[in-house]
């Protein structure tokens, strides 16, 4: 079992940065994929960022590319998402999530899920 608590979102002006943590606990990140995905009001939840726990295997949401970052740190069991140059589009319910296999980065590929962090971006 994993569980993944998200923190680090807030209000934010457009063109500014927010960083997102997701801390797992219960087990590592090892031979999991990891994945932040969201879900902004009236939309269905999409994949944002999503990488190996080896680190390796990037992968992003085309309109997030060269803006978002995602990343990790083994030791303190946690993942990032660095965001910036926000847009008011990227608001939304920010969710980690982990898969124990293989597969894409569709929402029914995760197995775990936190309970997410809003993200709000004014003009």
């Amino acid at each position: 079992q994993v569980q993944l608590v998200e923190s680090g979102g807030g209000l934010v002006q457009a063109g500014g940065s927010l960083r997102l943590s997701c801390l797992a606990s219960g087990n590592t990140f090892t031979n999991y994929r990891l994945a932040w995905f969201r879900q902004a009001p009236g939309k269905e939840r999409e994949f944002v960022a999503g990488m190996s726990w080896t680190g390796s295997g990037l992968a992003y949401l085309d309109s997030v590319k060269g803006r978002f970052t995602i990343s990790k740190n083994n030791a303190k069991n946690t993942v990032y998402l660095q965001l910036n140059s926000l847009k008011p589009e990227d608001t939304a319910v920010y969710y980690c999530a982990a898969s124990a296999s293989g597969g894409g980065w569709f929402t029914t590929d995760m197995t775990y899920w936190g309970k997410g962090t809003l993200v709000t971006v004014s003009l």
